[in-house]
This record gives C-alpha cells, structure tokens and sequence, in this order.
C-alpha cells in the first residue's frame, strides 16, 4: 500500500479533474451584441445576449457602460431586461470622440448584483466622420465604473470565444504540460545510460518516451476538437500546429531508429543520443519559434495567453491538479511498460540459455 498510495492518488486526482472540471458551471457573461457598429452623435440602441445571466432576477438594479479606456466611459442612459439573457441598453454616442482613431473599439461593461460584471472586450465600434480629439473632451460626459459586484462563487471564468470549450484546458493544456515532463524524464534516463551503460535506463527512456509521445498525441487530437470550436476547423497550419507536428515526427524516428539495430548496447547508445536531440528540438520548436511568429494560439504570436481573466484561481483548484494527475498517470503507465519490456528480455534469456 505504501507503495501504491500515488497511483492511488492519481485516479483519484483525475476523477476530481472530470467532476468538478465538466461540472463547475461558468460565470454569467456577453455572448454577442447587435449592432456592432455605429456613428458618432447617433443615438445606439443595443441588444445584449447573456450566457448563464439572470436579467429578469436582478430587475431595474442592471447598469451598463461602453467602456473606452481605464478613466472613460458612457453609461447607458437606459437599460431594460427582456428575458433572463436579453437585455436593451441605449447609450448616447457624442457628436466626437476625445481619440485621434476613424473607429474607436469599446468594452460593454454590464453589472448587477446577481451575476456580477460581465465583459465583452471590442463590442461596439464607434465610426466619427470628423476627428477633433479637442472638441471630443468638450462633449465627452464621463460616467464612471464604480460599485461593480464582484460575486465570490466557486465558477469558471466565461470567455466569448471559448465558453463551455475553456475546460478543455484540463485536458489539452494540462496534458502537454505532462508530456514535457515524461518526456524531461526520458532524456535523464538516456543521459545516466550514456554514462552507466545500465540495460534499465534505457528500457526507462523507451518506456517515458512511448508514454510521453501517446500524451503528445493525446494533445493534438484535444486541440484539435478545441480549434474546432475557436478557429471553424480542428486543422489550420496554425505554427504551433506545425511545429508540434514536426516534434511529435522526430519522437516517432526515435523509436524507428531503435527498430533499425538488433545489438542492445549499440541500439541503446543511439537512441539515447537522438533523444537527446530530440528533447533539445522539442523547446525551440513548441515554445520559441510559435513566439516569434504569428499564431492563431494563445501565448504565441502576440495573441494573450490565458491571465487573470482566464487561469482565475478557480480554474487554477482544478487545471494544477490535472498536471499532477495526468502527470503521475504517465508515470504510472511508464512504470507498467518498463515492467513488461524487462520481463520479456529475461523471457528471451531463460529461452536462450
């Protein structure tokens, strides 16, 4: 028992991870708003549909702003619920805006005290025929955001783009994570082979290997089902579709490349080398070259990885634990196969001596 208490623990991580990371609702927030544009010195009448929002419960109590930067906003002059998850804001655009843009993006900003605040980044955009920043502060009526209710519930940030698909981050991202670390594993034990010569290590570097790169797998079909749902399609050659491509390619030569020597010690020498290179491959190519270019995923390319508004401390009680999970897993499935492949080498050697 001893022995076993992580495995144990690490079905018991993962049915944690599925219940509460499938079962946790999100937080009430903006799916879409109508219309999308408008002129300045026009009268905007928006509709605003919720997702997981309470609209008719909190009643006349819902205030609304058009955000433009962190000191300057526009209230809604009026703001009427029609359903749960439809409301009716009307805002009075100016005649000018204090920038010096043609098109001016604003955050709709809707708050009340049974959903709390919900955002929707870039929801309106304001056209202005004539730019005169100077005239803009003249006529700009600032009402500030102040009071907001910040509600503490046990719930998952809603993002516009992903919602319900942001718990995919407990298995897409926390899986990759784990493979790094399978894969770290890996390359020690092919180093200790190279300098010890141990038959172990290096059926520990095949068995880290095999699972690492099943995870590596694991990781692009979850993310493929996960740009089905952001992008339109689960393939895009995305860069840092490519790249991981391309990695998962040199991990599989790896075992092509055992698969081509019959002496151990020689096959063992090999491979450990090329998993050397495999790993320093692995970096640049899933973690610096997607950074240096532009990429439709987040953290690479300038596109935002997951912040505050994301990974929130919510996510964070179930995405940490789903690395440890999924990590000691893999272990776990190393260990299995490591087993396995030394009972069938001394198999081989009771049948031949």
């Amino acid at each position: 028992m001893n022995k076993s208490w992580w495995k144990i623990a690490s079905i018991l991580i993962l049915v944690y991870v599925f219940i509460a990371g499938m079962l946790g609702p999100l937080k009430p927030g903006i799916i879409r708003v109508d219309p999308q544009t408008v002129s300045t010195g026009q009268e905007l009448v928006l509709q605003v549909e919720g997702y997981n929002s309470h609209y008719l419960e909190a009643g006349d109590a819902i205030r609304a702003w058009l955000k433009l930067d962190d000191e300057r906003a526009l209230g809604a002059t009026s703001v009427q619920s029609k359903s749960e998850t439809q409301l009716e804001a009307v805002f009075a655009i100016p005649q000018y805006l204090p920038v010096d843009k043609r098109s001016q993006d604003f955050v709709l900003v809707v708050d009340n005290a049974v959903d709390g605040v919900s955002l929707l980044p870039s929801a309106v955009f304001v056209r202005q025929d004539s730019i005169d920043p100077d005239m803009g502060l003249k006529v700009w009526k600032n009402t500030p955001i102040e009071g907001l209710h910040y509600l503490k519930r046990l719930t998952f940030p809603f993002r516009n783009i992903l919602q319900e698909t942001i718990r995919n981050t407990y298995f897409h991202v926390a899986l990759w994570l784990a493979m790094v670390t399978l894969f770290m594993a890996s390359l020690y034990h092919s180093i200790k082979y190279l300098r010890k010569g141990l038959p172990d290590n290096d059926r520990w570097a095949v068995a880290y290997t095999t699972v690492g790169s099943f995870y590596g797998v694991l990781g692009l079909v979850t993310g493929a089902i996960w740009a089905t749902s952001a992008w339109g399609k689960p393939w895009s050659w995305d860069v840092k579709q490519t790249m991981t491509l391309i990695a998962l390619f040199i991990y599989l030569a790896y075992f092509v490349l055992r698969a081509a020597f019959e002496d151990p010690e020689k096959r063992g020498r090999l491979s450990a080398v090329y998993n050397i290179f495999a790993f320093a491959a692995l970096i640049p190519l899933i973690y610096v070259i997607p950074r240096l270019t532009d990429s439709l995923h987040p953290g690479n390319g300038g596109n935002p990885a997951f912040g505050s508004q994301d990974l929130d401390n919510t996510m964070r009680m179930v995405f940490y634990p789903a690395v440890i999970g999924w990590t000691l897993l893999g272990v776990w499935i190393a260990t299995v196969s490591f087993r396995v492949e030394r009972l069938h080498q001394r198999m081989l050697e009771d049948v031949d001596s």
